[in-house]
């Protein structure tokens, strides 16, 4: 049995965590086209009879504009220093930009293997595969170059082949059916978040937190309820929709994902609330679980 931490790097939408969701087989980490979606350091973990390798899901380092930018970086900075592997994951098919020479200036002090991960090959042909190696090879000493599309579930088998002969641990670090180190009630109320950021504007999502009030299991459903938390009247409204239809599509959204990750009947309730004291930044980022991050 060989084990290890791999830690994901890269910018926001690059796709860290429908890597991590495809690898484990699971909803672990939310995804979304908007940026800052990922604001926690989450952990998916992959097993198999000869391994078990624990990915770090961590938020999409950026150009800070606001204190919670600033917050986000400092988590996935934190996760280069706390892994035995890092993934670079750049997306392949954007024109190689300042943001990502930024991160790759980064690395030049870490001491474990650095692997690039090219992702969203799905949109590229062969030889564009080929240029985007050229290209990147020489920005850093690599350990390896790994082209794959986490949304096509291609080429993911062979990263995890290439993982295995970097693992150096030899302990289980979690149980063999463990998926992530998080709470049900923490990937509940994240999975209703995602629902939240897909179907809104992107004013909307940033203001706004969920927090899974309780879970009630029966013999074949879950009744579960989940507030949905902004700073203010005007996004309550808009998250509600017109006669509700907005919270409706929410909650249909969300429940879907949660029977897929369940197994189970799902009667979600949700209720959206306003804490206009969250208006306080310190107490806001808080609200996130950012305590331990704050300056």
């Amino acid at each position: 049995m060989k084990s290890g931490f791999v830690s994901l790097i890269g910018r926001p939408n690059a796709g860290k965590s429908t890597l991590v969701n495809e690898i484990v087989g699971k909803k672990v980490a939310i995804t979304s086209n908007k940026p800052q979606t990922t604001r926690n350091i989450i952990k998916g973990i992959y097993n198999d009879e000869e391994s078990q390798i624990v990915f770090i899901d961590t938020p999409g380092i950026h150009k800070p504009n606001n204190k919670l930018g600033n917050v986000l970086n400092k988590q996935a900075f934190y996760g280069i220093n706390d892994a035995d592997i890092i993934l670079l994951l750049v997306d392949a098919s954007e024109e190689l930009g300042g943001g990502d020479k930024f991160i790759i200036d980064k690395l030049h002090d870490v001491s474990v293997p650095v692997i690039l991960v090219l992702n969203k090959i799905d949109k590229l042909n062969n030889e564009q595969i080929m240029q985007k190696i050229i290209e990147y090879k020489d920005l850093y000493s690599f350990a390896e170059i790994v082209p794959l599309s986490a949304l096509k579930g291609k080429n993911t088998t062979e990263l995890i082949k290439t993982l295995k002969t970097y693992l150096k641990d030899e302990i289980m670090y979690y149980g063999a059916s463990d998926i992530t180190d998080r709470s049900l009630d923490f990937m509940i109320a994240e999975i209703v978040r995602e629902k939240v950021f897909n179907l809104t504007d992107e004013e909307v999502p940033h203001s706004v937190t969920c927090v899974t009030e309780a879970v009630e299991v029966g013999k074949t459903s879950y009744n579960i309820y989940v507030n949905i938390i902004v700073d203010r009247d005007s996004l309550k409204k808009i998250i509600i929709g017109s006669g509700g239809s907005l919270i409706k599509k929410i909650g249909t959204q969300a429940r879907i994902d949660l029977e897929k990750l369940l197994n189970k009947k799902i009667y979600l309730n949700l209720n959206v609330k306003t804490v206009k004291k969250w208006r306080d930044k310190e107490q806001y980022l808080n609200s996130f679980g950012f305590n331990d991050f704050l300056e």
